[in-house]
This record gives C-alpha cells, structure tokens and sequence, in this order.
C-alpha cells in the first residue's frame, strides 16, 4: 500500500507540453531517493485546467502544482515527498502568484472547478485511462450489469427518455426517443454508432473523454445496444487523435478480455462487439449519414432523408447515431436514476454539458457545467475573464455552424431553447472567448473559410453558395465592398440555409447571420468608412509612426521586412535623434515595426 500517488496530465495538451518527460523524471526520481514502495505515479486523462500544463496533483493532501517542467521533478520528490515540505512556486493559485497559505490549493477548491459539475468528466484527471482495473473501482460497469440483470430494453429506453438527456453533438434530438425509434424496427442486424468526429476549431471535449476515460463509452456503447437490440458498434475518431485511439482501442480489448465485450454478457445471452473506424478528418463526417457513408468505406458524403438512420442507417440496417458525450451521460442515468439527472439544468436542457473554453480567456480548458449558466459566470468565474482587463465583445458558440452571443447578452443562460433563441445554437461544445480587439467581419470569414474547405460538393446550394458567401466577405474585409453586398450577404445566407442538403450547409451561414445581427456597424464600416473598427483587416490599416513621441532609435526601420520605414530630418523637442516615417506604398501591413517600437510611437488607424 502506497502512501503517495502522484498524478499526471496525459492528455493531448500536456503531452505535447513535455509531460510524458515529467512522468519518466519522477520515475527516475523516486527510485533514487528510494520511495519506489511509498509513491506511485500514474498517469490521468485531462484535468479540465489547459492553460496551466503540465499538471501534477500529489495525494493524498491535493496539491496541485501547475506548468512542471522535467527539472522541477527533482525538487518535489525531495521537498514534498520525501520531507513533506511542498514547493510553493510551483503550487497554482487562482490570483496567478505564488502562495503563502498552501492549505488552499485542492484543484476543488479553485474558482475554476467550484461551480463545475463533473458528470461526463467525472473520471478525467483521477484514474489511469488504461486500467480498466481502476475504472471498476469507480462503478464501472455496474451500470451495464444492473442494465442485463435486472432491466428490459423497454426499461433503459424509459429511463434514458425520463432523464430528458438531448443529444450533445449539436442538435439537442431526445436521446431516449432516438432510441425508441430504432428499437421496435427488426432487422437481422443492427448498429450503434457513436461520433466522435469532433471537427469543431477549438474543440477537445470528445477527445478528452476518450483519453480520459474511454471504459464509460464502451459501457455505454453496450448499453444502448442492449435497449435497440443491435449487437454490434463502431466508433468513427479521427485519425488525429493518436492518444485517444490508443486509449480507446486497449479498452476495448481489456472489456472483452474480461468478457464485458463479446458472447454472453454477465451470462445474459446478450453479445455485444465494439470496433473502431478512423476518419480522416473531413468536417462534413460529423453528419450522420455522411459518417455512416464513411465507416462503409465510401466518400464521406450525406443521404438525404427520410429514411432515416433508425430505419435505415449504417449499411442499411436500424441504427442509432449519438455523440461522444451523450454516451458518456449514460452510465450515470442508470445508477443515479433518471430524476437525479433531471434535477440538474433547466426545464427543457437537463443536466450537464461540457465547454472547451478557448481565445481571449485566462483559463483555457474544459469545463462541465449545468445547463442555465450564465455566460458571464462561465467568463469571469470560472474562466477567470480576460486577459489584459480587455473588455468582453463576443462569444463564439457551435463552431463553424453556431453564432455569436455579444457582450449586451452575457447574463444570458446557456442552454439549447435559449441560444436557439438569440440566432445561435450550443453545437458540440466549442466556446470562443473574443475582446474589443476582434473584428467580427473578419471572424465571419474565418469560419466561412473553414466552412468552405471543408464542403464536400455534394449539393449546389453549400458547394458554391458558401464560396460566394465568402467573396463577399473577403471583398467587404479588403475594402472593396459596397451596402449593396451587405443586403447580398443576407439573402445567400438564407437561401443556403433553406436549400442546402444537410447540416454542414444548413449552418453555414449562421456565423454571418449572427455577426449581421449583432454588429451590423462593423460591416457598414468596412464598407462607407473603408476602416476597421477593431484594427485587424490588413487591408484597411494605415501604420503611422507618431514624429513627437519617436525618439529615433531606428528599431523599427531596422527590423521593416521590405524596406518602408525611413529617417525624417524632424527631431522632436526633447529629443535628439530625428524621428521616422513609414512609406505607406511600401508598407505591408506586418505589424513588426509596432512590436518593436519601445516608446509605443508606432500605432495603427
């Protein structure tokens, strides 16, 4: 019996952050101060807390040390688990600075995780991923047990419908009445299939389930194979997710090893077999039918419905389509009871529901929160506000296919009927934080970009509306746009709304519709004012070096990539070196003479 555990980040963000050096130092570490029999050292899935990778948690006390680096392992050992003398500058504190008090820094008792619920991330950040061992320890697989043993199907379609859980990849369908439209259907086989595309910028839920805690997806996998009556399941990752694909395929050989996959299930007679496919990475796979087209291995394209995929799905066959997520809620419903999970959220979006927050935020990372938050309590209390004390402008929701919440709705409460609401729509989960310094033209046409590379062309509508769409913007962003292109804009974005074949083109245009409500001056800016409001359209900027605050060091013309910036024979008073100019003909627009500029003389209008 251990008297220590050190745990560490595995997931993607602190791997690449140099965490897997970390876990081999306390190895090293802990063998050479002879504690090899006291401490043991596992690796976790993603604590919740991006921003501060690599993450290490010693328990039994809690401390969180944040930002480890290999050199540093060293001194924990010797300090913290050898003398029991923790190492302050390493210990994390909400207010950014070291701490004096080292009794208040559990991970549960920072502003970050204290209005967290962890439901779906329950098991992220405290069990080793690859032991399915340790992940029976946490109730694992008493859910799928009780579910054979003691339920019907007719019982676990009831209790998930009961629980009022709606699907979390975006469109919020009924997970319990998705199931009951598949299950009366006979065929002589069926499928389960879970997405776990997640093709959103800025997205890592999914992806940190799996790297998490991949034994709840294969639970729950089996679960509703049990209530629809399919037998087997495939679960479409992207290849991307190296980890989680690794992860994911141990657990599924680990749950057969234990006979929790397979022929005869708890000796039910039930048989249940998992089996992975690996996207490519296209956006579009994240549609249903487009996925199932893929995992039969063919163009990721989608099929027009009816039928749908409950009648006629994966290679033609009844199926039932859900999201990572939604999976991962399910194994809860069972042991904690349909109106344990109705108790949390609001009257039409029950329970939970995770964000990968991102962009102008201190504290990137995830977070699982009940449904009806406020977005402001998720900005300024749990994700710390932003950075610089700038001011909050927007809130990106959906990704690519969701919209904009402005800073005049941030008291607005977070859950499907609400963002459907004000023009947006909660999407998987993405949430992208935005200040006073974004252009909400040129945000329109990054998703835009993203939206049209990643268009199959299956349909006219989303194959060039979308491209049209985006000449538009790009013109608007240039300078080149006119009042006429703006009226324009608006009437492409419903037409290919309306006509478009599936998801990917029916939202679409929702970033610009969006940004079009909301900051509609921008737009007339860009094109009556030929000016950008947030300073960002490249094209639209005229640097300028101010000749009375210049105080001609000549870092500036020194550092010019093309040659622009040249010496003026004005010297301002108090000054005595002469000032400079930039050649606007010449000038490219970089920015790296503002970097450079000690006296902040350079500015942009």
């Amino acid at each position: 019996m251990v008297r220590s555990h050190v745990l560490i980040c595995g997931g993607t963000g602190c791997t690449s952050s140099g965490s897997v050096a970390i876990q081999e130092a306390f190895k090293t570490n802990i063998e050479a101060f002879g504690l090899s029999e006291e401490v043991k050292v596992v690796e976790t899935g993603c604590f919740g807390l991006c921003a501060l990778g690599p993450v290490v948690i010693v328990y039994p006390d809690g401390t969180f040390y944040s930002r480890v680096t290999a050199d540093d392992v060293k001194e924990i050992v010797e300090e913290h688990l050898l003398k029991g003398r923790k190492v302050e500058r390493l210990i994390y504190s909400d207010t950014g600075e070291e701490v004096a008090d080292v009794t208040a820094v559990a991970l549960s008792d920072t502003a970050f995780y204290k209005s967290q619920n962890r439901v779906v991330l329950r098991n992220c950040g405290v069990i080793n991923p690859e032991s399915i061992d340790e992940y029976i320890a946490m109730d694992g697989y008493e859910a799928l047990g009780r579910v054979l043993t003691e339920m019907t199907p007719e019982d676990v379609i009831k209790i998930v419908s009961d629980s009022g859980l709606r699907g979390r990849g975006g469109g919020g369908f009924p997970t319990g009445f998705k199931w009951s439209l598949c299950a009366p259907n006979k065929a002589d086989q069926k499928y389960v299939v879970c997405n776990a595309d997640e093709g959103d910028p800025g997205a890592f839920m999914d992806r940190s389930v799996l790297e998490g805690d991949p034994h709840c997806l294969v639970e729950a996998m089996a679960i509703a194979g049990y209530a629809i009556g399919a037998t087997e399941g495939y679960v479409y990752v992207r290849a991307e997710y190296p980890i989680a694909v690794k992860r994911l395929q141990k657990a599924i050989d680990d749950a057969r090893e234990y006979g929790l996959l397979g022929k005869n299930i708890f000796g039910s007679g039930f048989d249940f077999n998992l089996h992975i496919r690996l996207g490519a990475g296209a956006f579009v796979c994240g549609e249903e039918t487009a996925l199932m087209t893929s995992i039969e291995g063919n163009r990721g394209e989608p099929r027009p419905r009816p039928p749908y995929p409950a009648v006629k799905g994966l290679f033609g066959k009844p199926t039932v389509e859900n999201n990572v997520e939604t999976f991962a809620n399910i194994p809860q419903i069972i042991l904690r009871g349909a109106d344990w999970f109705a108790s949390m959220g609001t009257e039409k979006s029950k329970g939970t529901k995770v964000f990968a927050l991102g962009g102008n935020i201190n504290n990137t990372g995830l977070v699982e929160i009940p449904m009806g938050t406020t977005l402001r309590h998720i900005i300024y209390d749990i994700g710390g506000g932003i950075p610089g004390g700038k001011a909050f402008k927007a809130a990106q929701t959906g990704g690519p296919s969701g919209g904009c919440i402005p800073a005049s709705l941030i008291d607005t409460e977070v859950d499907y009927d609400n963002l459907t609401a004000i023009g947006c729509m909660m999407g998987s989960g993405g949430l992208i934080v935005m200040d006073e310094d974004t252009c909400m033209v040129d945000m329109a046409k990054f998703f835009l970009e993203f939206t049209v590379d990643e268009s199959c062309g299956k349909c006219t509508p989303c194959r060039v509306g979308t491209k049209r769409l985006l000449e538009l913007l790009d013109d608007i962003t240039k300078g080149k746009g006119t009042l006429e292109d703006i009226d324009r804009l608006e009437w492409l974005c419903n037409y290919i709304k309306q006509n478009s074949l599936c998801g990917l083109g029916q939202t679409a245009p929702n970033p610009v519709l969006a940004t079009l409500k909301f900051f509609r001056e921008e737009y007339v800016a860009h094109v009556v004012d030929k000016k950008c409001p947030a300073g960002v359209c490249k094209d639209l900027l005229t640097f300028t070096i101010d000749k009375e605050k210049c105080i001609g060091c000549g870092l500036c013309a020194r550092n010019c990539p093309v040659n622009a910036i040249v010496k003026t024979d004005y010297i301002a008073p108090g000054h005595k070196l002469a000032s400079y100019a930039i050649d606007a003909d010449k000038c490219i627009k970089c920015g790296v003479c503002m970097g450079n500029c000690r006296p902040k003389a350079i500015e942009k209008i």
